[in-house]
């Protein structure tokens, strides 16, 4: 594929064009072999398969256009960060790149090997200045949400303009006032940015907007994982969309996510699966999966398993709650909505965190699920430390359970997939003895 009609645009974000075209072949290449190689796939997959070929390209345009009329462009690597006053402001706020092994050796000459791949990995990006949407942003906005990242963002920021938002560890009234605080300092910083003061019609146009982005995933989770003999989709298929979720423009987005849900309705009435009726059905829970990681699903889905929802920042926690809008007049009053909002959000880095558990147990029995993987990537000690906790809950009633700790290596690939068959077995076997 020729790039040569966007070399000009990747000269002008400071992109390196030989590196980016090395990793954008790379990319669909990887793409191709693990998602065009399944059988049986909706139609209207094709608008997802498209925009993941475009992604550094047709995309990187679209938000340049958006950055010559005077629009926010906001890197984010977390749900915390309240993406309806970007959109209020008629900009973006999207993810970065950081799913990859390949920029990770570039980030190890200013960052420790021994934490997360998911921060290497972005900050190599920025190094090797491979990534369109870091080179896009008007700045990044980190969070607080674990130490490695806290740092992180001080050595970034000596690349990058970085806004940090402070995340508070406890969920009582004197945090939630401080985040309000941030939350503040926020919108301020992108009306600042913008170069006027955002209306509250435009805030609430936002909100909707979002709200509709959600209610639309939650459309899809649904029919993932809420029919247990059917499976329309592939879990594979699904992820894809929930990473493009953080990166398209949310209103197409959301009318191409509906169009698809159309479609699977259809299959489930017609009793059109993608997998054999006695798959194993596995939920995935813990740490984010940033594109391209694929692997895990990748494995899962070519052992005998179908994966049917992500109780993850990418999945289940980033849709599962809207900003409440009846009876909201005025911008503070929204923001005190929002706020209600973002506090549901049951990221491992709150003590205690029982709702998360709560949740996971509540999701699994509501799915009738046969399995649970709970997935970390190295480092990540936010949700490793966590893991034991969960998986107290999940022995206790009964529910089986595969803990996995991996990075963005393919090496460990073998190793994975032979644990994951031999889990899946034991599932199948659970279930068979039950019935």
């Amino acid at each position: 594929m020729s790039y040569e009609q966007y070399h000009s645009l990747w000269n002008k974000l400071g992109i390196d064009t030989q590196k980016i075209t090395v990793g954008v072949d790379g990319a669909i290449k990887r793409h191709e072999e693990v998602f065009l190689t399944q059988n049986n796939r909706p139609s209207k997959m094709e608008y997802f398969d498209e925009f993941w070929r475009n992604l550094q390209t047709g995309r990187i345009a679209e938000l340049d256009k958006l950055k010559e009329q005077g629009k926010p462009l906001v890197g984010t690597f977390c749900i915390f960060v309240p993406e309806e006053t970007v959109v209020a402001a008629g900009g973006a706020c999207y993810g970065l790149c950081s799913g990859s092994p390949a920029s990770i050796p570039e980030a190890e000459k200013e960052l420790p090997r021994n934490i997360c791949p998911l921060i290497k990995s972005a900050h190599g990006f920025k190094l090797l200045k491979m990534c369109g949407y870091t080179q896009s942003a008007d700045f990044i906005y980190g969070e607080t949400t674990c130490e490695a990242k806290k740092k992180t963002w001080e050595v970034l920021n000596t690349h990058h303009p970085v806004h940090v938002m402070q995340i508070p560890q406890k969920k009582d009234e004197k945090s939630m006032v401080l985040w309000g605080k941030e939350v503040e300092e926020f919108n301020t910083h992108i009306e600042e940015v913008a170069g006027r003061e955002l209306s509250f019609e435009e805030m609430k146009n936002a909100t909707e907007i979002i709200n509709a982005k959600r209610a639309a995933l939650r459309r899809l989770d649904k029919l993932r994982g809420m029919y247990p003999d059917i499976v329309p989709i592939s879990g594979k298929d699904g992820l894809l969309i929930s990473q493009i979720s953080f990166v398209d423009e949310p209103t197409r987005f959301t009318e191409m996510l509906n169009e698809l849900c159309d479609e699977l309705e259809k299959r489930v009435s017609q009793k059109s699966s993608v997998f054999d009726s006695d798959t194993a059905r596995l939920m995935v829970l813990g740490t984010p999966f940033a594109a391209p990681n694929w692997k895990l699903h990748h494995i899962v889905e070519t052992s005998g398993g179908a994966i049917i929802n992500e109780e993850s920042c990418i999945g289940h926690r980033y849709y599962k709650d809207d900003v409440e809008l009846d009876g909201v007049g005025t911008k503070e009053e929204l923001t005190a909505k929002m706020m209600q909002r973002y506090k549901k959000i049951d990221c491992a880095c709150f003590t205690p965190n029982e709702e998360r558990i709560q949740k996971i147990v509540s999701m699994f029995k509501e799915r009738e699920a046969d399995g649970v993987i709970y997935y970390t990537l190295s480092f990540c000690h936010t949700y490793n430390v966590e893991s034991f906790l969960v998986e107290k809950a999940l022995k206790a009633e009964g529910i089986p359970y595969l803990a996995i700790e991996s990075d963005y290596s393919p090496e460990d690939a073998g190793q994975i997939k032979t644990r994951v068959e031999a889990f899946i077995e034991s599932v199948k076997a659970k279930k068979q003895a039950k019935a």
